[in-house]
C-alpha cells in the first residue's frame, strides 16, 4: 500500500477525500508517528494511541468544525490535533512542543475548550446543544467521553441533562476498560455487562436515563466506527454511542502495562523502559514514595486507618503491589473528588481514620465538599495535598499553586505547611491521631529533603511558629518549599552584615500571632509561599502587622493561569530565588 505523506494532512477535508484502505493505511502512520514523539518526547500514550481510528471516523463523517466535537480531558486529542492542522508538532521533533497536551481554543477553531479535568465534556456539550436549538442552528453535537470519566458526579448530572434534550445530542463513550488504574465504580460493572452481551445487556443506564444506545464491538475498527457514526449524524433526540476500544493500541508494551503508560516520560520502544540516566543510590524519596511507605505502616499499625484516592494511587505511591497489600484499607472511588472528600467525612463520623490523597490542581473539584461536609462539621479527615507547588505541573489545566488561598481560608480547617520529610511525617503521624480537627497537608514540591535539626511538635492544631534564627531588624518568613529558599537567602544576608530573624510558620490557616508582635518593631518582614500571593498566606500576615511601622514584602505567584511556564524562568520573576530575596531585604533597608 502506498504511503501517505503525513505533512499534506491539513485539516479534516484531506481525509474526507480518503477510501477506507487510505484512512487504514493513514491511521497506521499516524499511530507510528505518535509512539515515535511519545517515546522520546513522554506524554499521554495509552488514550492516544487507543482512540486513533475513532477520531479519524469522526472527523471523515462530521462535518467539523461546524458540527462540535467536545472531548472530556481532552488528553486522548493528539490524533485530533494531527487531523485538524497540528501535523508538524507530531512529526518534527523541531516542533514537538509547539502544542499543549491538551485541547486549546488558542491553537485551532477545531478546539472548543481548555480542557485538561474530567467528566465535564458531557454537561459543556448539551449547553452548545441547547444554545444551538434556541438559535435555530442545525449542527452536530458530540461529546467525547472516556478514560474512567464516566465515575466523575458532573458527567452524572450532564447525562441526567442532556438526556432532556429532544433534538441532537450525541455522547460517544470510549470504553477503554480504564481509567488512569483500574476503573472503580457500580457504572463500570454495567459496562462490562454491555461489552458481554454485545450491548444487549440489561439494565442499561443510558436507556434508563432516556437515550437511545448503540454499541461498537470493536472501537478500533474504521469501517465500524464509519458505519456507527454515519448512523447518528443528524439523529434528531439524544443517544449514547459506546465503543469498545484498546488502550495503548498498537504499542505491545502499553497494551500489557495499561497503567504505567497512562502517561509516560520518554521511553525505550521496544521495553518501555525510561529513557533517562540510572538515578543515584543516594537519591532522595519523593513525597509520594514516602506517602506510600508511610501509610502501609500506619494501616499495620492501626486496622482503622484507610487511604483514599480520586483515581490517582499513583501519586499517593500506591502502585498496584502496595494496593493488594493494602486490601481493603486502601480505596480507589473513581476520578470523583466530590465523592471521595464525602466518603472520607461518612468514615470519619463511622470512627475510621482516613487519609485522602490529592493532586492540587484536582482538589478544587470538591471545594463545596471540604468547606460544608468537612470543616463545617468538623470531620477530623486528614488530606495531603501532591504537587502543589509552582514546580509542580506547569500546563493551565493542572495549576498547583492556587490551593493555598482556597482553603486556608475555609473555617475550622486546618492547612498545614511542612518543610521537610522529618516534619512531614510528623504532622501526618499527629493527624491520623487526632479526632477533633480536620486537616490539610501540603507536601512540599519536589524531591524529599531531610532537616533532622527540624523543631517537632506533639500538637500541630494551633499556630506555633519555630523561629529557627533569631537576629533583629529583618524577618524571613518561610512556608513549607520556600523556607529552604529563605535559609538560603539567611545565609546571603549574614555575609552582608544583616542578621535576620527566620520563621517556619508550619501554619497557613492561622496565625501565631504572640510570635508576629515580636515583629512589629523590625525594619522589614518578608513572606514567601509556594501559591499565589493575592489570598494567601503572606497577606495574612501583611494584614494583621498593616498597623504596625514595619514593612511587609509578601513574594509568590501572580494570580494568572500560567501555561507551559520555564520553572526556573518563573521563580526569577516572581523574585524568589535565596539572591533575589536577599537583595530585596538590602533594598528595603536602603
Amino acid at each position: 500500500m502506498k504511503e501517505i505523506d503525513l505533512s499534506e494532512i491539513k485539516s479534516p477535508a484531506d481525509i474526507r477525500k480518503m477510501d477506507l484502505s487510505e484512512m487504514t493505511q493513514l491511521a497506521a502512520e499516524m499511530r507510528s508517528a505518535l509512539m515515535k514523539k511519545l517515546s522520546v518526547h513522554g506524554g499521554h500514550v495509552g488514550p492516544n494511541l487507543g482512540m486513533v481510528e475513532a477520531i479519524i471516523a469522526l472527523h471523515y463523517v462530521f462535518d467539523t468544525p461546524q458540527d462540535k466535537i467536545v472531548f472530556d480531558v481532552s488528553h486522548q486529542t493528539y490524533p485530533h490535533k494531527m487531523i485538524t492542522g497540528r501535523m508538524e508538532a507530531f512529526t518534527d521533533p523541531a516542533h514537538y512542543d509547539d502544542v499543549t497536551g491538551y485541547t486549546n481554543p488558542a491553537e485551532s477553531e477545531y478546539d472548543l475548550y481548555s480542557l485538561g479535568h474530567t467528566s465535564s465534556a458531557v454537561a459543556l456539550a448539551g449547553g452548545l446543544a441547547k444554545a444551538r436549538d434556541m438559535q435555530g442552528g442545525n449542527e452536530n453535537v458530540v461529546a467525547v467521553i472516556g478514560d474512567g470519566s464516566l465515575s466523575g458526579g458532573v458527567a452524572f448530572e450532564g447525562l441526567d441533562y442532556g438526556a432532556t434534550l429532544k433534538s441532537n445530542f450525541i455522547v460517544v463513550v470510549n470504553d477503554n476498560q480504564m481509567s488512569i488504574a483500574e476503573n472503580h465504580g457500580g457504572i463500570y460493572e454495567g459496562l462490562e455487562k454491555l461489552r458481554e452481551t454485545n450491548g444487549e445487556g440489561e439494565p442499561n443506564l443510558f436507556r434508563a436515563m432516556g437515550y437511545d444506545y448503540r454499541y461498537v464491538n470493536y472501537g478500533n475498527d474504521l469501517k465500524s466506527l464509519i458505519e456507527a457514526f454515519r448512523a447518528v449524524k443528524d439523529i434528531d433526540h439524544p443517544v449514547v454511542l459506546h465503543l469498545n476500544t484498546m488502550k495503548g493500541m498498537g504499542l505491545p508494551v502499553a497494551e500489557a502495562n495499561k497503567e504505567e503508560f497512562h502517561f509516560s516520560g520518554p521511553f525505550d520502544l521496544k521495553t518501555g523502559a525510561p529513557l533517562h540516566e540510572d538515578e543515584p543510590q543516594d537519591a532522595p524519596e519523593d513525597y509520594s514514595e514516602l506517602f506510600g511507605k508511610g501509610m502501609l505502616r500506619r494501616m499495620k499499625e492501626n486496622n482503622k486507618v484507610v487511604a483514599i484516592t480520586a483515581g490517582t494511587p499513583g501519586v499517593l505511591g500506591f502502585d498496584k503491589a502496595r494496593r493488594e497489600e493494602a486490601g481493603r484499607q486502601f480505596v480507589d472511588v473513581g476520578i470523583a473528588e466530590q465523592a471521595g472528600v464525602d466518603v472520607a467525612s461518612g468514615m470519619a463520623k463511622g470512627g475510621l481514620r482516613p487519609v485522602v490523597g490529592f493532586v492540587s490542581s484536582f482538589l478544587q473539584r470538591a471545594y463545596d465538599q471540604f468547606s460544608q461536609d468537612i470543616a463545617l462539621n468538623r470531620q477530623p479527615v486528614t488530606f495531603v495535598v501532591f504537587y502543589g507547588s509552582m514546580f509542580g505541573m506547569n500546563d493551565e489545566t493542572h495549576l498547583g499553586f492556587f490551593d493555598i488561598a482556597l482553603l486556608s481560608n475555609i473555617p475550622d480547617l486546618l492547612y498545614l505547611a511542612p518543610t521537610c520529610k522529618e516534619e512531614f511525617e510528623s504532622m501526618l503521624d499527629w493527624s491520623v491521631g487526632q479526632t477533633e480537627v480536620p486537616v490539610v497537608i501540603r507536601t512540599p514540591g519536589g524531591m524529599a529533603v531531610s532537616n533532622p535539626e527540624i523543631k517537632l511538635l506533639d500538637d500541630y492544631s494551633k499556630p506555633e511558629y519555630e523561629v529557627v534564627r533569631q537576629g533583629k531588624d529583618v524577618a524571613l518568613i518561610g512556608a513549607g518549599l520556600m523556607f529552604g529558599f529563605m535559609s538560603q537567602a539567611a545565609d546571603l544576608l549574614a555575609k552582608e552584615g544583616v542578621n535576620v530573624t527566620l520563621i517556619n510558620p508550619r501554619n497557613l490557616s492561622a496565625l501565631d500571632t504572640a510570635t508576629l508582635d515580636t515583629l512589629k518593631d523590625y525594619k522589614t518582614v518578608v513572606t514567601a509561599e509556594d501559591g499565589i500571593i493575592d489570598g494567601g498566606y503572606g497577606q495574612k500576615v501583611a494584614s494583621y502587622l498593616g498597623e504596625a511601622p514595619v514593612k511587609v514584602i509578601n513574594l509568590g505567584l501572580p494570580k494568572e493561569f500560567l501555561n507551559r511556564y520555564d520553572y526556573s524562568a518563573l521563580q526569577k520573576k516572581c523574585g524568589l530565588t535565596p539572591g533575589q530575596i536577599a537583595q530585596t531585604v538590602l533594598d528595603s533597608l536602603k
